[in-house]
């Protein structure tokens, strides 16, 4: 299960993956465990006993985990854009403001550059994925590189490119003195040159995200900077969906069109080669329009090797829209729409994301389609085929060589009604020709496909995981299958070292590779995957962190370090732990974690679906047989079975008493049982927000609680308020926020309130002010104080970069923390100005603050894993030149 996130300028946002439709909303996800058990017990049942029965199914009301991905992905956008569209230059404005504050002293600690385990047997609680097969994970890898000497180059969705002189591992960062950190394609040239495309676009239609395209003449020795980007501002604020070199020309295919320029000057600007609907590009009659990102989206570009002067575009917005579809050039030199392709679909309704791989000897072009029609109408999967040119020109005709069910019959994981190949077809593909064979292809679409007689026959060397197959079994012991890559495939390249040639994915778990030509058992799964991802590249994408004393550590210092991560579960880093373990799976989200006892842990999943331990969920699987022995329990509020919670629901702790709870969804539910809640009808009803109103941040101190909330959340008659009341549910009022009043009209991120003083509260904005964000009353400032319960604000953002901001904390000295898509900030008790903290942390999101009982302060960033800062250095000399 997926969430799609992008970086612009080092800043995580993300692309939109469907237009926003009001009071639509998708149902909400399941665990993925969940998957497991539902697959073992039909294995079960089938078999009579012999495949995957460590599993007991339990009941599931068939939910839809791609469905889950798109609307994880629509809500990371929504926080940054609401209330209408971002202009392009918004982040590059910010960043040229952060270079010139200044640093607080100190340098930050990079708490998990070590091994992510997600098969760590320590953890074999029912609600985790533990022995799934992936082995080592780190962030999701959106682009591959590789050369013909051993060295690969990975970039990382929100984590930039990472450098490998060994054929994997042992990464080394390149492109951390850039503004941005998003990669949405890494290519070599012919002439060795590394070409670094920022802007991820997995999924097709944003308001802004990269900084344009950068190339690093000496790869394996230089370092990306940023006076190494082509071209001017034109491929600012927009996504790369992919780079095509053709003669001396480089075709770059963006969410705004379709641009080239040339690879021998790397002077002058880009040239726009075609955009379907010039009108809603920036600076045009509709650029103001709430669907102009949707307008342009160009997924591919793909030439005719007999003459390279015939080139054909693909555009297409995974939804679906009029302009999709492929186009060529016509004898008058304008773009024209194919209308005829053979078995390949031309007509704008079946027309998505598209990806194209030409063969080297120029007698194959293979494509793969997804189609808004059957994303629309088909529970089971959005891809419309896999396809094949023969006569090696796409202009065709092109002949179907594989559907979802070939696909699904060739030894697939994903047999389950409602999730089978290419449900996440707009978010999942990739396409490899094999330069020696061209008959011999690679295929990503949730799993790695594999064809050796040009789509005759698939078999699949990558499945989603082992869970269900007659090789898996809880007890490592008796495992007999083999390591499997992560789900959700997104780049491969090709790279050769000592002569053995290696095929490279990157999937939402980071890297894998395996021989071209490697080996698979009688299932057709591969038994020669090796995992590259070994710490040494922090890709991992956090929502939150929490931190707590490790009970089992004896000095009485040590602690646990916990967090919610992309696809990746939670991680947990005991105090003497050399690698990081998962105990609990699928999407983390929101998490607690007792700081007293870091083994007291609650971990959100996705709506608001909770579940707590207080053992670390540390359990060897003996719950299969005694369900009793289960440590891991649920205790989502009734929000989550009506699914009205965000994807990553806001939950917290009141400051002054650890054992009342928040959460919020349309309803403000709290709880006072602390770590011994053991259900979800627990919860009590504080106070609704209202129908179509979702909470988006919580805060509570001494029995007084605060609530942001969106509804509708996206651009669209976008609505924020703040709510007020306590704990009992008694006092309850909605703030006076008038849409041009004091606070911004924006999504509303984050609260902190003083532990002394619960009339005294901080409130965050995200999103950009009114000089970039183009909605209704979209305001000025990020960061407001009230000293009045809300009555009255003060804007106290003063010299902040005017980015989005996402975690507020109160520091013990009394000083702010402030964590943002940028960078973490400080202000100085009393202070006015704000300053970078410390030196070392990259550019990146921020996700979340959290203060640990070591005395740290500790950053869960979305991209770039846990960082930790030494709370003592602000009590050296850190004034303020600047008060007023």
């Amino acid at each position: 299960m997926c969430a799609v996130t992008i970086t612009a300028l080092g800043l995580t946002t993300a692309q939109a993956v469907a237009a926003p439709t009001p009071g639509q909303r998708p149902r909400p996800a399941r665990h993925q465990a969940e998957v497991g058990k539902q697959h073992a017990a039909k294995v079960e049942a089938a078999t009579g006993g012999t495949g995957g029965s460590a599993f007991a199914a339990r009941e599931d009301d068939g939910e839809d985990e791609a469905e889950n991905s798109a609307e994880s992905t629509e809500q990371f956008t929504e926080a940054r854009t609401a209330p209408g569209l971002v202009a392009p230059g918004a982040y590059s404005a910010a960043w040229a403001q952060l270079q010139s504050l200044p640093h607080t002293v100190g340098s930050w600690n990079h708490v998990t550059d070590k091994p992510y385990n997600s098969d760590d047997p320590r953890y074999r609680d029912i609600d985790s994925n533990s022995g799934a097969g992936s082995g080592n994970v780190t962030g999701r890898v959106t682009g591959i590189a590789a050369d013909d000497d051993g060295t690969v180059y990975a970039g990382g969705a929100n984590g930039g490119v990472y450098r490998s002189r060994s054929g994997g591992g042992h990464w080394q960062a390149i492109s951390d003195k850039l503004p941005s950190l998003s990669t949405g394609a890494l290519e070599l040239d012919g002439s060795g040159r590394l070409w670094y495309a920022t802007g991820e676009a997995n999924t097709g239609g944003t308001a802004y995200v990269g900084t344009g395209v950068y190339v690093l003449a000496d790869p394996k020795r230089g370092d990306f900077k940023p006076g190494n980007r082509i071209g001017g501002t034109e491929l600012e604020s927009t996504v790369i969906h992919a780079l095509r070199f053709n003669g001396d020309k480089v075709w770059a295919a963006t969410s705004r069109g379709v641009w080239t320029h040339s690879t021998t000057d790397l002077s002058g600007p880009w040239k726009l080669e075609f955009a379907p609907n010039p009108t809603f590009l920036p600076g045009g009659a509709d650029s103001k329009a709430p669907n102009a990102p949707y307008k342009n989206i160009a997924n591919d570009v793909a030439f005719d090797p007999k003459d390279p002067s015939k080139v054909v575009l693909a555009f297409g917005w995974r939804s679906g829209d009029t302009y999709n579809g492929f186009y060529s050039k016509a004898a008058d030199g304008t773009w024209q729409r194919l209308t005829s392709l053979g078995d390949l679909p031309a007509d704008a309704a079946d027309v998505g994301n598209v990806t194209f791989a030409p063969s080297k000897d120029g007698s194959r072009y293979y494509a793969i389609d997804q189609s808004p029609t059957r994303m629309a109408t088909d529970p089971d999967s959005g891809l419309q085929g896999v396809y094949v040119s023969k006569s090696g020109s796409p202009l065709g005709p092109w002949t179907l060589i594989a559907d979802k069910d070939k696909l699904k019959g060739s030894g697939s994981a994903l047999q389950d009604d409602g999730y089978q190949p290419g449900i996440q077809s707009w978010y999942n593909q990739f396409l490899q020709v094999d330069p020696n064979n061209a008959d011999h292809v690679y295929l990503g679409l949730e799993e790695v496909f594999e064809t050796q007689n040009g789509g005759g026959d698939w078999i699949t060397p990558g499945p989603y995981w082992n869970f269900y197959f007659p090789c898996w079994d809880i007890d490592p012991a008796k495992r007999t299958c083999s390591q499997t890559p992560h789900s959700d495939q997104h780049a491969i390249a090709l790279g050769t070292s000592k002569g053995r040639t290696t095929v490279y994915v990157g999937n939402d778990g980071g890297i894998y590779g395996r021989p071209l030509n490697g080996a698979v058992d009688s299932l057709g799964h591969a038994t020669d995957w090796t995992s590259f991802n070994d710490g040494s590249m922090d890709a991992l994408q956090y929502y939150s962190v929490g931190v707590g004393k490790d009970p089992a550590d004896r000095t009485g210092k040590g602690v646990v370090v916990s967090g919610g991560l992309q696809d990746n579960g939670q991680s947990i880093l005991r105090a003497r732990d050399k690698t990081m373990g998962s105990n609990f799976g699928g999407d983390g989200g929101d998490t607690i974690v007792d700081p007293n006892n870091g083994c007291n842990i609650v971990a959100e999943y996705a709506y608001m679906e909770m579940r707590s331990t207080q053992n670390c969920a540390v359990n060897d699987g003996a719950w299969q047989d005694d369900p009793a022995k289960a440590t891991t329990y649920e205790i989502a509020p009734p929000d989550q079975q009506t699914h009205a919670a965000r994807f990553i629901a806001p939950i917290t702790t009141d400051a002054r008493n650890a054992d009342t709870w928040v959460a919020g969804g349309q309803h403000v539910w709290v709880q006072n049982k602390g770590f011994a809640i053991r259900s979800g009808s627990e919860w009590n009803n504080a106070y609704d927000l209202g129908a179509g109103h979702v909470a988006t941040a919580v805060a509570a101190s001494g029995g007084t609680v605060y609530a942001g909330w969106c509804g509708p959340c996206n651009n669209q008659g976008f609505t924020r308020g703040i709510a007020v009341g306590n704990a009992d549910g008694t006092g309850w009022h909605q703030l006076n926020l008038p849409v041009d009043g004091t606070l911004p009209n924006r999504y509303v991120s984050s609260f902190a309130v003083d532990p002394a003083n619960a009339k005294h509260v901080l409130v965050s904005f995200s999103g950009f002010s009114r000089a970039w964000s183009e909605g209704p009353g979209a305001g000025i400032g990020h960061v407001f104080d009230s000293r009045d319960g809300g009555a009255t604000w003060t804007d106290v953002s003063a010299n902040l970069p005017d980015v989005p901001t996402d975690t507020l904390r109160l520091l013990p000295n009394g000083g702010l923390a402030l964590g943002t898509d940028l960078a973490a900030f400080y202000r100085a008790p009393g202070q006015r100005n704000w300053k970078v903290i410390g030196e070392g942390l990259p550019t990146t999101t921020v996700m979340q603050l959290k203060t640990g009982p070591d005395g740290l302060l500790y950053a869960g960033t979305h991209g770039r894993g846990i960082w930790s800062f030494d709370l003592d250095r602000f009590g050296r000399g850190e004034g303020d030149d600047n008060q007023q």
